[in-house]
């Protein structure tokens, strides 16, 4: 990464999807995927029609056989006559004939290196030499050159998706399960389309982990400016979820590139309809997109820093917070407010209110320092204009509000003294993150450990909670992966709940995998290869499960992630065929092919038991 503080939008050359180009100089584009059936065309018709009136800008379709990629064509032409011109993907796993007739009748053939050349991932380890792994590429070659003819023939755009969820057997036993590998199962496929000048092409690299899903597209970026490449990318976190926690967890890794500026097409995937899709897309763009040409950040990257694969800053400890100390959450309120949701925030900012209560509650009190009483549980809060007073305070932990690059002097000389000082890092620049990145950074280069907590601040209404939740979840993510925060103050102007602050903040740490305050639910958001009520069974099993703090379910439409997906989850339900399942214990399957009636009480059977 040149630039860790100034956003500018990567370099990508230019593609061609139908009418709508992606990279290059256009606008990062968004789009869905249906739900239905791609044999029924009335429903795919109504579904499209529905995700472009939302404003997506591609539409795509599963293509799990030939049937169904031959019946393109006639949602094709009858989106056609209607005067809608959105180009039309194609979504194809396991068979590469299916993706040589789907790109007869698509703007865009999707297809998965995890599964078109390789057979279904088995979790097997396999051995190779040398010579024999490279005939496995050779098959790569054999199988992905006609399709790439085709696509030059008809002007069909190609993606190479991977899915951390159906890496194959072969690169998990060669690379791991890493983003090494993650990159380089992409990495196979586009040196070919390189080698035969076959340029129009984009690529993703999806997980249903943040953390993972962000490190191999940065590692990918890396890759293909040392090999010569700048195809566009397309951004999504795969399986995130529904409702507040699939938008926030999307955001956080999203975000955390689109930040960087990588990125030129985003989805969105969550287990709802998919029209839903398209606004939160689109306010993410929206939302980093208005930073180009901010004002110039002046900062310097810390040596140390490894952007590739970040580790957390090494801070101090104050007994709360630093060291090896989850991050904490603050919000702003009154000592006796009440909190409703699953976590109490560890402190509440009480301003002027001095505070005679001991933090029994669990919760500690943030207090203006002049008014701060030497109670435990009661910590003192120094502005900038304040810090010549911190030399006469014996309060063991303190909080100082930083400002990057104002009083620059003034702060590092004072945190430099005071150890025990919590810089709160506040930003009013167009770009926040930059500069919250700026003062972490400088402090890192100061060889300061004093912990940091992000203050960010936002405006908005409780009808606009929605927009507060992508908002703070995508600005955080990249400092949240870059492991530069010991904490997360969210302050809103409106009437938003401080309790939904918490819990927002709560929700942004688990989606970065650095704080489990809840059930996390890994689910796909369905497509014409899902064959049950997804949304049906979502809701049956959060009523169920949602007060097992710290469990990981999966809930999987098919068998295309369903397994991979489960290695990082505790319990599965994958859909097996029309009306079964199949109920997994991490990658193991348990259950098969049972009636779908039943599925969802055996899952809850297997948890209960294992829990004994």
């Amino acid at each position: 990464m040149d630039n860790l503080f100034n956003y500018h939008r990567r370099k990508s050359s230019e593609i061609h999807v139908g009418d709508c180009p992606m990279g290059g100089d256009n606008p990062i584009r968004v789009q869905s995927m249906a739900t239905k059936p791609t044999t029924d065309t009335e429903g795919c018709v109504a579904q499209a029609r529905r995700i472009i009136n939302a404003g997506g800008e591609y539409v795509r379709f599963t293509t799990q056989g030939t049937r169904e990629a031959e019946n393109l064509k006639n949602i094709h032409d009858r989106l056609r006559e209607e005067g809608l011109t959105t180009p039309l993907v194609a979504d194809v796993h396991f068979n590469p004939r299916v993706a040589e007739v789907a790109a007869l009748y698509c703007e865009k053939v999707r297809i998965n290196p995890g599964n078109y050349v390789d057979p279904a991932r088995t979790f097997k380890h396999l051995e190779y030499t040398d010579e024999e792994y490279a005939q496995e590429l050779k098959k790569i070659e054999n199988t992905l050159l006609p399709l790439l003819r085709i696509c030059r023939e008809h002007g069909t755009a190609l993606r190479i998706g991977v899915n951390h969820g159906s890496l194959s057997d072969r690169i998990m036993s060669r690379y791991g399960d890493t983003p090494e590998g993650i990159v380089e199962s992409c990495m196979e496929f586009l040196r070919i389309c390189k080698r035969e000048q076959f340029d129009n092409v984009v690529i993703s690299i999806k997980a249903s982990n943040t953390v993972v899903m962000v490190r191999s597209m940065r590692l990918l970026t890396h890759q293909m400016e040392k090999e010569g490449m700048a195809y566009p990318l397309h951004l999504g976190v795969t399986e995130a979820g529904e409702g507040e926690d699939g938008r926030i967890k999307s955001a956080v890794g999203i975000g955390a590139l689109l930040a960087d500026g990588i990125g030129d097409t985003i989805r969105v995937s969550l287990s709802e309809e998919p029209e839903y899709e398209i606004p939160v897309a689109r306010h993410l763009v929206e939302h980093i997109s208005k930073r180009e040409g901010h004002p110039v950040i002046d900062a310097h990257t810390f040596n140390g820093f490894n952007y590739l694969n970040p580790e957390r800053r090494k801070t101090n400890d104050l007994r709360v917070i630093g060291a090896n100390h989850v991050p904490v959450v603050i919000t702003s309120g009154n000592a006796d407010d009440t909190f409703s949701g699953t976590m109490k925030p560890d402190f509440i900012h009480i301003g002027k209110k001095a505070s005679i209560h001991t933090a029994e509650s669990g919760i500690h009190h943030i207090v203006d320092h002049k008014e701060c009483p030497s109670l435990p549980g009661n910590f003192p809060l120094f502005q900038p204009g304040e810090m010549g007073e911190i030399d006469h305070s014996n309060h063991p932990v303190k909080f100082l509000i930083v400002e990057y690059g104002k009083r620059r002097e003034e702060y590092l000389e004072c945190i430099r003294k005071h150890p025990e000082v919590v810089v709160v890092s506040v930003s009013h620049h167009p770009n926040p993150v930059g500069e919250h990145r700026a003062l972490a950074h400088e402090l890192m280069n100061q060889g300061l450990g004093n912990p940091m907590v992000i203050r960010l601040f936002l405006a908005h209404g409780k009808e606009e909670k929605e927009m507060l939740q992508l908002e703070a979840a995508a600005d955080m993510g990249p400092l949240l992966i870059d492991g530069l925060a010991d904490g997360l103050w969210l302050t809103n102007e409106g009437d938003i709940t401080n309790d939904i602050l918490s819990d927002t903040a709560f929700t942004i740490l688990q989606a970065a995998r650095l704080r489990i305050s809840k059930t996390e639910y890994i689910s796909c958001p369905g497509c014409g290869r899902t064959l049950y009520d997804l949304q049906d069974t979502i809701a049956r099993v959060k009523k169920a499960t949602q007060h097992l703090k710290g469990l990981k379910i999966g809930i999987m439409g098919c068998i295309v992630n369903g397994p991979g997906e489960m290695a990082d989850a505790d319990y599965g339900y994958v859909g097996a065929g029309p009306g079964k399942v199949s109920i997994y214990r991490r990658k193991q399957c348990v259950e098969k092919n049972i009636p779908e009636s039943q599925a969802v009480e055996k899952l809850l059977e297997l948890i209960k038991k294992d829990m004994q």
